[in-house]
Protein backbone atom coordinates (compact mmCIF):
# COMPACT_ATOMS: atom_id res chain seq x y z
CA UNK A 1 0.00 0.00 0.00
CA UNK A 2 1.46 3.36 -0.95
CA UNK A 3 0.82 6.03 1.56
CA UNK A 4 0.85 10.39 0.98
CA UNK A 5 3.92 11.10 2.66
CA UNK A 6 1.90 14.68 3.38
CA UNK A 7 -1.74 14.95 4.64
CA UNK A 8 -3.92 16.73 2.20
CA UNK A 9 -1.81 18.02 -0.74
CA UNK A 10 -3.17 21.31 -2.38
CA UNK A 11 -3.76 21.27 -6.01
CA UNK A 12 -4.39 25.01 -7.79
CA UNK A 13 -5.87 25.14 -10.33
CA UNK A 14 -5.34 28.55 -11.62
CA UNK A 15 -1.26 27.84 -12.12
CA UNK A 16 0.32 25.85 -14.37
CA UNK A 17 2.48 22.93 -13.31
CA UNK A 18 5.46 21.45 -15.37
CA UNK A 19 3.96 17.71 -14.66
CA UNK A 20 0.34 18.85 -16.13
CA UNK A 21 1.66 20.30 -18.91
CA UNK A 22 4.29 17.41 -19.86
CA UNK A 23 1.03 15.23 -19.48
CA UNK A 24 -0.62 17.14 -21.98
CA UNK A 25 1.75 17.08 -24.55
CA UNK A 26 2.18 13.52 -24.30
CA UNK A 27 -1.64 13.13 -24.77
CA UNK A 28 -2.66 12.49 -20.88
CA UNK A 29 -6.27 13.67 -19.04
CA UNK A 30 -4.76 14.76 -15.77
CA UNK A 31 -4.16 18.58 -16.39
CA UNK A 32 -6.27 21.89 -16.63
CA UNK A 33 -6.91 24.03 -19.19
CA UNK A 34 -4.11 26.53 -17.50
CA UNK A 35 -1.41 23.81 -18.23
CA UNK A 36 -3.36 23.49 -21.34
CA UNK A 37 -2.93 27.01 -22.39
CA UNK A 38 0.58 26.67 -21.90
CA UNK A 39 1.16 23.19 -23.92
CA UNK A 40 -0.60 24.64 -26.77
CA UNK A 41 2.02 27.44 -26.91
CA UNK A 42 4.79 24.95 -28.19
CA UNK A 43 1.89 23.06 -30.03
CA UNK A 44 0.52 26.14 -32.01
CA UNK A 45 4.05 28.37 -31.76
CA UNK A 46 6.87 25.80 -31.80
CA UNK A 47 5.32 23.35 -34.26
CA UNK A 48 7.25 19.71 -33.64
CA UNK A 49 8.42 20.13 -30.34
CA UNK A 50 6.22 17.56 -29.24
CA UNK A 51 8.54 15.19 -30.11
CA UNK A 52 10.32 16.02 -27.16
CA UNK A 53 8.45 14.67 -24.73
CA UNK A 54 8.02 11.55 -26.83
CA UNK A 55 11.80 11.32 -27.66
CA UNK A 56 12.44 11.81 -23.92
CA UNK A 57 9.83 8.51 -22.52
CA UNK A 58 11.21 6.40 -25.27
CA UNK A 59 14.42 6.85 -24.15
CA UNK A 60 13.33 6.52 -20.43
CA UNK A 61 11.34 3.35 -20.98
CA UNK A 62 15.00 1.66 -23.48
CA UNK A 63 16.97 2.75 -20.05
CA UNK A 64 15.17 1.21 -17.31
CA UNK A 65 14.44 -1.98 -19.63
CA UNK A 66 18.39 -2.12 -20.51
CA UNK A 67 19.24 -1.79 -16.96
CA UNK A 68 16.82 -4.36 -15.77
CA UNK A 69 18.05 -7.01 -18.48
CA UNK A 70 21.69 -6.30 -18.34
CA UNK A 71 22.92 -5.34 -14.35
CA UNK A 72 21.73 -6.70 -11.40
CA UNK A 73 20.00 -3.70 -10.18
CA UNK A 74 16.77 -3.95 -9.15
CA UNK A 75 15.93 -0.87 -7.18
CA UNK A 76 15.67 2.32 -8.84
CA UNK A 77 14.87 6.25 -7.37
CA UNK A 78 12.95 8.42 -9.98
CA UNK A 79 13.80 11.63 -9.37
CA UNK A 80 10.76 14.76 -10.70
CA UNK A 81 8.98 11.58 -12.10
CA UNK A 82 5.76 13.57 -13.04
CA UNK A 83 2.59 12.11 -13.67
CA UNK A 84 1.93 8.52 -14.11
CA UNK A 85 1.87 7.54 -17.98
CA UNK A 86 2.26 4.62 -19.83
CA UNK A 87 5.01 2.46 -19.19
CA UNK A 88 6.07 3.82 -15.92
CA UNK A 89 9.42 3.16 -14.53
CA UNK A 90 7.97 0.28 -12.39
CA UNK A 91 6.22 -0.90 -15.17
CA UNK A 92 8.99 -1.47 -16.71
CA UNK A 93 10.96 -2.67 -14.16
CA UNK A 94 8.97 -5.13 -13.27
CA UNK A 95 8.22 -6.62 -16.57
CA UNK A 96 11.36 -8.03 -16.94
CA UNK A 97 12.30 -8.62 -13.32
CA UNK A 98 8.94 -8.49 -10.67
CA UNK A 99 11.37 -8.06 -7.61
CA UNK A 100 12.55 -4.83 -8.74
CA UNK A 101 11.61 -1.71 -6.23
CA UNK A 102 10.92 1.91 -7.20
CA UNK A 103 10.71 5.12 -5.18
CA UNK A 104 9.35 7.71 -7.47
CA UNK A 105 9.89 11.36 -6.07
CA UNK A 106 7.94 14.73 -7.19
CA UNK A 107 6.70 17.81 -4.98
CA UNK A 108 3.79 18.13 -7.20
CA UNK A 109 0.50 17.63 -5.40
CA UNK A 110 -0.88 16.11 -8.25
CA UNK A 111 1.83 13.76 -8.95
CA UNK A 112 1.39 12.58 -5.73
CA UNK A 113 -2.20 12.11 -5.58
CA UNK A 114 -2.47 10.02 -8.73
CA UNK A 115 0.30 8.23 -8.22
CA UNK A 116 -0.39 7.03 -4.93
CA UNK A 117 -3.80 6.09 -6.54
CA UNK A 118 -1.85 4.22 -9.37
CA UNK A 119 0.44 2.46 -7.46
CA UNK A 120 -1.95 0.85 -4.20
CA UNK A 121 -1.60 -2.05 -5.61
CA UNK A 122 2.18 -2.41 -5.90
CA UNK A 123 3.83 -2.94 -2.59
CA UNK A 124 7.04 -2.58 -4.33
CA UNK A 125 6.57 1.17 -5.11
CA UNK A 126 6.57 4.01 -3.10
CA UNK A 127 5.98 7.62 -3.76
CA UNK A 128 7.32 10.15 -1.62
CA UNK A 129 6.67 13.75 -1.90
CA UNK A 130 10.01 15.99 -1.67
CA UNK A 131 12.38 18.24 -4.17
CA UNK A 132 14.77 16.79 -5.89
CA UNK A 133 17.35 19.70 -4.97
CA UNK A 134 17.20 18.67 -1.36
CA UNK A 135 18.59 15.20 -2.33
CA UNK A 136 19.84 14.29 1.39
CA UNK A 137 15.41 14.56 2.64
CA UNK A 138 14.73 12.16 -0.76
CA UNK A 139 17.59 9.76 0.93
CA UNK A 140 16.19 9.73 3.95
CA UNK A 141 13.00 9.69 3.64
CA UNK A 142 11.11 6.68 5.49
CA UNK A 143 9.66 5.41 2.16
CA UNK A 144 12.99 5.09 0.67
CA UNK A 145 14.19 3.53 2.91
CA UNK A 146 12.05 1.25 3.38
CA UNK A 147 12.46 -0.14 -0.07
CA UNK A 148 15.65 1.10 -0.81
CA UNK A 149 19.13 -1.17 0.47
CA UNK A 150 21.58 1.57 -0.10
CA UNK A 151 24.20 -1.33 0.09
CA UNK A 152 23.81 -2.41 -2.97
CA UNK A 153 23.78 -0.73 -6.25
CA UNK A 154 21.08 1.51 -7.31
CA UNK A 155 19.44 3.04 -10.42
CA UNK A 156 18.97 6.63 -10.14
CA UNK A 157 16.97 8.70 -12.79
CA UNK A 158 16.98 12.33 -13.70
CA UNK A 159 14.57 11.61 -16.65
CA UNK A 160 13.95 15.40 -17.65
CA UNK A 161 14.59 17.27 -14.40
CA UNK A 162 17.71 18.68 -14.12
CA UNK A 163 16.86 21.08 -16.46
CA UNK A 164 14.39 22.48 -14.46
CA UNK A 165 17.01 22.97 -11.78
CA UNK A 166 18.63 26.72 -12.53
CA UNK A 167 22.33 27.20 -12.41
CA UNK A 168 22.17 28.63 -9.22
CA UNK A 169 20.89 25.62 -7.77
CA UNK A 170 23.75 23.49 -8.38
CA UNK A 171 22.32 20.71 -10.14
CA UNK A 172 25.87 19.12 -10.64
CA UNK A 173 25.79 18.97 -6.74
CA UNK A 174 22.42 16.66 -7.09
CA UNK A 175 23.77 13.91 -8.96
CA UNK A 176 27.33 14.85 -6.72
CA UNK A 177 25.21 13.73 -3.74
CA UNK A 178 23.66 10.83 -4.94
CA UNK A 179 27.39 9.80 -6.43
CA UNK A 180 28.39 9.74 -3.19
CA UNK A 181 25.69 7.81 -1.23
CA UNK A 182 25.13 5.07 -3.72
CA UNK A 183 27.51 2.05 -4.21
CA UNK A 184 29.78 1.11 -6.41
CA UNK A 185 28.03 -0.48 -9.62
CA UNK A 186 24.92 1.95 -9.34
CA UNK A 187 24.02 3.50 -12.74
CA UNK A 188 22.40 6.90 -13.69
CA UNK A 189 20.61 7.41 -16.33
CA UNK A 190 19.93 11.62 -17.58
CA UNK A 191 18.07 13.08 -19.94
CA UNK A 192 18.12 16.60 -20.50
CA UNK A 193 17.20 19.91 -22.75
CA UNK A 194 19.92 20.28 -25.16
CA UNK A 195 21.30 23.79 -26.46
CA UNK A 196 20.72 24.37 -30.00
CA UNK A 197 22.07 27.91 -30.85
CA UNK A 198 18.84 28.48 -32.68
CA UNK A 199 15.72 29.97 -32.39
CA UNK A 200 13.98 27.04 -31.53
CA UNK A 201 16.11 26.52 -28.36
CA UNK A 202 15.45 30.60 -27.49
CA UNK A 203 12.04 30.48 -27.70
CA UNK A 204 11.44 27.49 -25.88
CA UNK A 205 13.69 28.44 -23.05
CA UNK A 206 11.90 31.55 -22.95
CA UNK A 207 8.55 30.24 -22.14
CA UNK A 208 9.55 28.26 -19.49
CA UNK A 209 11.43 30.75 -17.62
CA UNK A 210 8.32 33.32 -18.09
CA UNK A 211 5.90 30.63 -17.41
CA UNK A 212 7.90 28.28 -14.35
CA UNK A 213 11.10 30.72 -13.87
CA UNK A 214 13.02 27.85 -14.45
CA UNK A 215 14.07 25.69 -17.75
CA UNK A 216 17.94 25.41 -18.75
CA UNK A 217 19.00 24.19 -21.80
CA UNK A 218 23.00 23.25 -21.78
CA UNK A 219 25.42 22.30 -24.04
CA UNK A 220 26.52 19.03 -24.68
CA UNK A 221 29.49 19.60 -22.42
CA UNK A 222 27.66 20.91 -19.51
CA UNK A 223 25.37 17.70 -19.45
CA UNK A 224 28.38 15.30 -19.28
CA UNK A 225 29.67 17.68 -16.70
CA UNK A 226 27.01 17.05 -14.53
CA UNK A 227 28.06 13.25 -14.23
CA UNK A 228 31.47 14.31 -13.49
CA UNK A 229 33.05 11.36 -11.38
CA UNK A 230 30.68 8.61 -13.27
CA UNK A 231 31.74 6.56 -16.25
CA UNK A 232 29.66 7.30 -18.89
CA UNK A 233 28.26 4.39 -20.96
CA UNK A 234 27.99 3.99 -24.69
CA UNK A 235 27.09 6.11 -26.83
CA UNK A 236 27.64 8.92 -24.61
CA UNK A 237 25.54 12.17 -24.69
CA UNK A 238 23.36 11.87 -27.40
CA UNK A 239 19.96 12.91 -28.80
CA UNK A 240 17.27 10.52 -27.20
CA UNK A 241 16.44 9.29 -30.55
CA UNK A 242 19.88 7.85 -31.18
CA UNK A 243 20.33 6.50 -27.92
CA UNK A 244 20.46 2.24 -28.31
CA UNK A 245 17.56 3.18 -30.85
CA UNK A 246 14.92 0.17 -29.89
CA UNK A 247 13.57 -1.99 -33.42
CA UNK A 248 10.59 -0.59 -35.22
CA UNK A 249 7.77 -1.24 -33.14
CA UNK A 250 9.08 -2.43 -30.13
CA UNK A 251 7.96 0.24 -27.66
CA UNK A 252 4.42 2.12 -27.53
CA UNK A 253 6.49 5.42 -27.50
CA UNK A 254 8.16 4.99 -30.80
CA UNK A 255 11.19 3.86 -32.40
CA UNK A 256 14.37 4.52 -30.96
CA UNK A 257 15.17 6.51 -34.38
CA UNK A 258 17.37 4.25 -35.90
CA UNK A 259 19.48 6.01 -38.94
CA UNK A 260 16.52 8.43 -39.76
CA UNK A 261 17.11 11.90 -40.12
CA UNK A 262 16.00 13.34 -36.97
CA UNK A 263 13.51 16.76 -36.37
CA UNK A 264 15.45 19.83 -35.25
CA UNK A 265 13.36 19.45 -31.79
CA UNK A 266 14.59 15.50 -31.42
CA UNK A 267 18.16 17.00 -31.37
CA UNK A 268 17.18 19.59 -28.64
CA UNK A 269 16.98 15.95 -25.80
CA UNK A 270 19.42 14.38 -25.14
CA UNK A 271 20.07 11.29 -22.96
CA UNK A 272 23.03 9.20 -21.21
CA UNK A 273 23.70 6.67 -18.61
CA UNK A 274 26.61 5.95 -16.50
CA UNK A 275 27.99 4.02 -14.40
CA UNK A 276 29.46 4.59 -10.35
CA UNK A 277 33.13 2.29 -10.78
Amino acid sequence: MVVMTAEGPSIDPTRPSIARVYDYLLGGKDNYAVDREVGDVFLRDLPGSVAIAFANRAALTRAIAQIVTTTGIRQFIDLGSGLPTADNVHQVAQRHAPESRVVYVDNDPQVLVHGCALLEQNDRTRVVRADVRDPESVRTHPDTLELIDFDRPVAVVFSAILHHVNDEEDPAGIVRHWREHVPSGSHFFVSHFRSGDNPETTEAERVLQRTFGRGRWRTDEEIAALLDGLELLDPGIVPAPRWRPDPVGATPWGTGGGERELSVWERLIVAGLARKA
